[in-house]
């Protein structure tokens, strides 16, 4: 079956330099209805990064050879310009330009989709990126370091804090690292600058 994916869907070259702050944001999961429309498997509970974006920068899944094929070959552009995205029942769906039929939006499946950083909104005081958590130091009000921030788990109500800790190499096992709810509670401080999150919280926890 061949896919209506128009090389020409790609933004000019003079916009289709990789961004240094690219990050990954989301996946292509499969075709939605027979107008080229496709579910979004986003990356965080919060996905306004997808639905800011106007335009995605895309890789092939790195387990779909038959896609890395199709780019290679031009038939998947490098940058997918955003048409529509809304939220359909508990997950997204998406159409962008150059994709108008269900074989084509059925060849993006497992695509994974990036934006670039610079283009999320800017979160309210107190609200954070979960990219922007990943990698920071975090210490307790005794100034003993717990560790450094592997992820995070959406529990619902709120987020936890996935923590490895010191000496050792994520991913660890999970009776190994420390989760910590990544609320008012027991977060004291999130300095992005120093890189590092001061919580209310023991070693022996």
């Amino acid at each position: 079956m061949t896919s209506d994916i128009s090389p020409s869907a790609a933004v000019g070259s003079d916009e289709l330099s990789w961004p240094a702050d690219a990050i990954e944001v989301g996946r292509i999961l499969d075709a939605w209805g027979i107008k080229g429309w496709f579910k979004v498997q986003a990356y965080s509970a919060d996905a306004q990064a997808l639905f800011s974006a106007r335009r995605w920068f895309v890789l092939p899944a790195e387990d779909k050879p038959a896609t890395a094929v199709a780019v290679k070959a031009g038939r998947l552009p490098p940058v997918l310009k955003v048409l529509a995205i809304r939220d359909h029942g508990e997950g997204i769906v998406a159409s962008v330009e150059g994709v108008t039929d269900r074989s084509g939006a059925e060849a993006l499946r497992g695509v994974r989709i990036f934006a670039s950083r610079s283009s999320f909104p800017r979160p309210d005081p107190g609200e954070y990126y979960w990219v922007d958590l990943i990698g920071l130091n975090v210490v307790n009000r005794q100034g003993e370091e717990l560790g450094v921030v592997s992820g995070l788990l959406d529990t619902g109500p709120h987020s936890v804090l996935r923590i490895t800790p010191p000496g050792m190499t994520a991913p660890v096992k999970p009776d190994q690292e420390r989760l910590v709810p990544f609320v008012a509670a027991f977060v004291d401080d999130v300095d992005l600058e120093q890189r590092c999150i001061t919580v209310d919280w023991g070693l022996d926890y």
